[in-house]
C-alpha cells in the first residue's frame, strides 16, 4: 500500500495560472543542485521538470511511474532519468531514503563520451547501473552535503565527480530499467559550443510550451535562426522543435488527467491544443488511447494520482498501463 505521508514539496511550479496542479517544476533554478530531504515521499500527482535526475538508492523499496510504466526499485541503486517525461513517486516503504541529484540538461548533453548513455536517457530510459559498490552511499552523500553547502566551488568539483561517475557507468555498462529506450538516431557529434542553445530550447518549451507558441518563439529563446534551431534540435535530440512541442502538451495532458477532475476540453485548452479534435487526434496517435479512456483505465487500475477522481488507491501495484514513450 502506498505510504500517507505529508509531502514536503521542493520544486516551484512554472504556471501560476494554473497552481500546483501544472506538471512542470524547476528544482534550485535550474542549476545543478540536491533534494534537501533524504526520506523518499510518495508524490501526490506527476511532474516534469528540464533536468536530468539521478537518485542513488540509500535504503529500502520505491517504485515509479514514469510515463505509462511502472518501475520499482530495490536496494543500493544508481538510476538516472530525463525528467521531461511525466514522472511521480507511487509508493515508497517507510525507511525509503535516497540522494537525488537534478543535473542541468547541458551537463548531460555535453557527455560526448558517454554518448550512448547520454542518448538513451534523452529518449525516455531510466538507465540503471548494472553494479553499485558499498562506498557509492557515502560518495553520494558528500555530493549532497557539499552541493548544499551552497560553496561553487565544491559545486564545481561535484560536477566533475559526476561527470567522471556517468562516463565510468556507460564504460562498465547499465540497464534500461524500462526496457522502452529507442535505438540511437541523433548523430553523435552534435555541436558542443551549442548546449546552451540546446537547454534554453528545452526550457523555453517546458515553461512556455502550453501557450500559443510557435517553432520561431523557441529559436528566439536561444538567440537563433529558425532554420538553424531545427537543425541543431533535431540532430541533438532525434526528434523536432514541433513534435518536442506537441509530446510536452500530451504529456502535461496526460499528467492533468491523472491528477484532476478537470474536463478534457479544459485539459486540452489549458495544455496549448488549438481544439478539442487536434487534442484526441495528437493523444490517440501517441497513446493509442482516447483521453476518456485513458482516464478511466487509470481510475479503475488504481493509479495513486487519480485517486482523487474517482480511483481505488494502491491497488494492482504490478500494473504497467499499455502507454508507451514512441
Amino acid at each position: 500500500m502506498v505510504q500517507v505521508r505529508s509531502y514536503f514539496d521542493e520544486s516551484i511550479a512554472v504556471e501560476d495560472g494554473i497552481g500546483r496542479r501544472h506538471p512542470m517544476v524547476v528544482f534550485g533554478n535550474h542549476r545543478l543542485c540536491a533534494g534537501h530531504r533524504l526520506a523518499v515521499q510518495p508524490m501526490p500527482g506527476p511532474h516534469m521538470h528540464s533536468q536530468v535526475e539521478i537518485n542513488v538508492l540509500l535504503n529500502g523499496t520505491m517504485t515509479y511511474w514514469l510515463d505509462g510504466g511502472l518501475v520499482r526499485l530495490d536496494g543500493d541503486q544508481f538510476v538516472m532519468f530525463w525528467g521531461m517525461a511525466p514522472h511521480q513517486v507511487t509508493e515508497a516503504s517507510a525507511d525509503a531514503q535516497f540522494a537525488c541529484f537534478y543535473l542541468p540538461l547541458a551537463m548531460v548533453l555535453a557527455l560526448t563520451r558517454a554518448a550512448r548513455l547520454r542518448d538513451a536517457v534523452l529518449r525516455g530510459g531510466m538507465i540503471a547501473a548494472r553494479s553499485v559498490e558499498p562506498w557509492e552511499r557515502h560518495v553520494a552523500l558528500r555530493w549532497r552535503r557539499e552541493l548544499m553547502s551552497g560553496d561553487e566551488a565544491l559545486e564545481a568539483v561535484v560536477r566533475d565527480e559526476l561527470v567522471a561517475r556517468l562516463q565510468r557507468l556507460d564504460h562498465e555498462g547499465w540497464q534500461d530499467l524500462r526496457r522502452a529506450a529507442a535505438p540511437a538516431s541523433a548523430a553523435p557529434g552534435f555541436d558542443v559550443e551549442r548546449l546552451a542553445s540546446l537547454e534554453a530550447m528545452t526550457r523555453f518549451i517546458g515553461e512556455h510550451g502550453l501557450r500559443s507558441v510557435q517553432v520561431g518563439d523557441v529559436a528566439r529563446a536561444a538567440g537563433l535562426h529558425p532554420n538553424y534551431a531545427i537543425s541543431l534540435f533535431r540532430k541533438a535530440f532525434g526528434i523536432t522543435i514541433k513534435q518536442a512541442l506537441t509530446r510536452h502538451r500530451l504529456d502535461a495532458a496526460q499528467s492533468l488527467l491523472l491528477s484532476t477532475e478537470l474536463s478534457i476540453a479544459t485539459v486540452a485548452f489549458d495544455c496549448g491544443f488549438g481544439s478539442l479534435s487536434s487534442f484526441y487526434e495528437a493523444f490517440e496517435k501517441r497513446f493509442s488511447v482516447s483521453p476518456a479512456s485513458f482516464r478511466k483505465t487509470m481510475q479503475q487500475r488504481g493509479h495513486p494520482a487519480s485517486a482523487a477522481v474517482g480511483g481505488v488507491r494502491g491497488r494492482d501495484a504490478g500494473y504497467e498501463p499499455p502507454v508507451r514513450m514512441p
